[in-house]
């Protein structure tokens, strides 16, 4: 039976999105062509008719992860200080450090991804660009190419305490480095804070 194009295109999504569910959990050197087709509820065989090779599938579902990233949370937060605002809790929430699977590529697959291929490397970097400038549209909306290293600054220092969030085995510490790290985004991107506890 001969499936439709957007059959194909529908299956194509399914296996990306799969894998990007996996690859956060799992690691992308954890995760092998088997696993992943199971994960997207297909046989082995079905692989090649959607990628060239592993490394194509995982460029494209770090692309897709960040897309989504951006799709769900940056874009739909308010604008201006608002939505940075916004952003910066919902990235160093107990919720998001808790649902690896669903959250950010860069604070699970962060250190596998510079040992990537360079194609991996530069759908990275322009998906990561994407977000960071919907951050720094909100810092600076008249000039944000002027504040994005400091918007890619306060990013890299929220998905580096995400990390160690989910590596502590002390919870009550572990959400304390959280509620420092929202106060330290806030303080690196220059955005009044109202509601967070003081620094300790």
């Amino acid at each position: 039976m001969r499936y439709g194009k957007e059959h194909k295109q529908a299956t194509r999504q399914r296996i990306i999105e799969a894998a990007g569910r996996r690859f956060k959990r799992d690691g992308i050197d954890g995760s092998g062509i088997s696993t992943l087709m199971t994960a997207a509820g297909l046989t082995n065989g079905a692989f090649y008719t959607h990628f060239t090779s592993k490394d194509d599938l995982v460029a494209t579902a770090v692309a897709d992860q960040l897309q989504a990233q951006n799709a769900s949370i940056v874009t739909r937060a308010a604008p201006g200080r608002a939505g940075l605002e916004q952003i910066v809790r919902w990235y160093l929430s107990a919720q998001h450090r808790d649902s690896s699977d669903d959250g950010c590529p860069s604070a699970a697959l962060l250190d596998e991804i510079r040992r990537c291929t360079d194609p991996t490397k530069q759908a990275y970097t322009d998906g990561v660009l994407m977000v960071i400038d919907g951050i720094a549209a909100r810092l600076a909306p008249d000039d944000p190419l002027s504040v994005r290293t400091k918007a890619l600054g306060a990013y890299a220092m929220m998905a580096g305490t995400l990390q160690l969030s989910r590596a502590l085995t002390d919870r009550q510490l572990a959400d304390e480095l959280l509620e420092q790290g929202i106060h330290n985004a806030f303080a690196l991107l220059g955005v009044e804070d109202g509601h967070s506890r003081p620094a300790m």
